[in-house]
């Protein structure tokens, strides 16, 4: 399923550009190298990108220009990087973000002796 404009009012016919290949959560999808790999996430409904780090709430695009960090995740190993200024390359591996294994809270009040 992809939820991609490819003919716009104004714009026209959208430009096709070259395919690759990316991982979310061990799925394999289709995007455009060099879009964001917000936009790739969005065009296959993908809404969700990570869990709020206590509450298990899902979290995804926010502000989609890199202000907030609602669209943190995990690509090719590397911890919260922002999806909405993350470039999409061939292979790249994403991973969501899910809830901790403690609160923060917790985790505080263990760590502050």
């Amino acid at each position: 399923m992809t939820e991609r404009i490819l003919n716009h009012p104004i714009f026209g016919n959208i430009i096709q550009r070259e395919k690759v290949t990316f991982t979310f959560d061990d799925h394999e999808f289709e995007g455009y190298k060099g879009e964001s790999l917000a936009a790739a996430l969005l065009a296959h409904g993908i809404r969700t990108l990570r869990l709020h780090e206590e509450t298990g709430q899902p979290r995804g695009i926010y502000c989609n220009i890199g202000h907030c960090f609602e669209c943190r995740v995990t690509v090719n190993g590397l911890e919260g990087e922002r999806a909405c200024l993350t470039p999409l390359s061939d292979g790249m591996v994403v991973k969501s973000g899910q809830t901790l294994p403690t609160t923060v809270r917790d985790w505080r009040k263990n760590h502050e002796q």
